[in-house]
């Protein structure tokens, strides 16, 4: 089987992925400590997390005759900085351009048909961030790299700025060998996150967050102990990889749907302040960015411009 898991790793390169790893479908020990991050309450309002839990410890429940995991990483880091200035807001790197999901799975039902056409009799399941799979688990028992301390997979060739995807197959294929960690005594992701959502190395409560409270949290008003370290971010959040020593590997990505459609000057808190929810929607209707939904993407905006109070016709969001 390892000339057919050479082949197959040639083939999601040739198909633009900058990582492939592969791993058997058997649970790995980090299954574990889902149960207890769930126990201790760092869901916070994603009470999905507690749906199809024998799904998420399990791959072969999701995919019957599973037998290995392809994982493949695509690098989304873009070199040129998204404007600093504090009349702008933050947008997280990974959504500035076009949406993530649509572009990976693209891709991966090329790269599953490519791999049925060769190897006929071989099935698959392609996964993209929705299915409950445990994918940062499942790729670091593949080898593309480790889970930081700040529960991020970190890469030795190109940092941690790329987005997971998988192939679950029905064959027993050659597997890879996880990386150690390689973190060792830094903690420069646990001193710079501002609302300090890292608890602990390798430990995040996801409701301290900012990218789960510009994202996920759906309250029409943000806690105000927290909105106030979120700065100008509005969508996600980078700090914690901003500031790991990993990234000075990262590379610019050759993919062109990840090149930033947010120029500069289009994302002040002026213009954004006055989109109504018809400009949000066709604005972003590529980004992941339209996740958020327009009543909560204002009040992140609004909540930014309070930080640096720049614009006097933004309203505040806090409770």
């Amino acid at each position: 089987m390892e000339e057919i898991s050479r082949s197959i790793k040639d083939m999601a390169l040739k198909a633009g992925f900058h990582l492939v790893g592969i791993t058997s479908t058997r649970q790995p020990d980090k299954i574990k400590f889902l149960d207890e991050w769930l126990a201790a309450g760092y869901y916070g309002s994603m009470k999905w997390m507690h749906q199809h839990l024998a799904l998420r410890r399990d791959v072969r429940l999701l995919f019957p005759g599973a037998k290995s995991i392809i994982c493949v990483g695509h690098n989304y880091y873009v070199q040129e900085e998204q404007e600093t200035d504090k009349k702008e807001a933050r947008i997280s790197h990974y959504a500035r351009g076009k949406d993530y999901h649509r572009v990976m799975k693209k891709k991966l039902k090329s790269l599953l048909s490519e791999i049925k056409k060769v190897y006929p009799g071989m099935e698959g399941r392609i996964c993209v961030d929705t299915a409950p799979v445990m994918e940062k688990i499942w790729a670091e028992a593949a080898g593309l790299g480790w889970q930081g301390k700040h529960t991020i997979l970190i890469s030795r060739e190109i940092g941690s700025w790329f987005f997971l995807g998988e192939i679950i197959v029905n064959v027993e294929l050659a597997g890879d060998q996880p990386l150690h960690d390689q973190c060792g005594e830094c903690e420069a992701c646990l001193t710079a996150c501002p609302t300090r959502a890292i608890v602990t190395p390798y430990i995040l409560d996801a409701s301290r967050c900012i990218s789960y409270l510009t994202i996920e949290y759906q309250p029409d008003l943000l806690p105000s102990e927290l909105a106030r370290k979120m700065d100008n971010w509005i969508f996600g959040c980078d700090i914690c990889q901003q500031v790991c020593p990993w990234n000075k590997f990262k590379k610019s990505t050759d993919e062109k749907e990840y090149l930033p459609f947010i120029q500069s000057g289009d994302s002040t808190f002026t213009r954004l302040l006055n989109l109504n929810e018809s400009q949000f929607k066709q604005t972003f209707r590529s980004s992941p960015i339209l996740r958020t939904g327009y009543k909560n993407f204002i009040r992140n905006v609004q909540n930014a411009n309070e930080n640096k109070k720049i614009y006097p016709g933004g309203k505040i969001s806090r409770q």
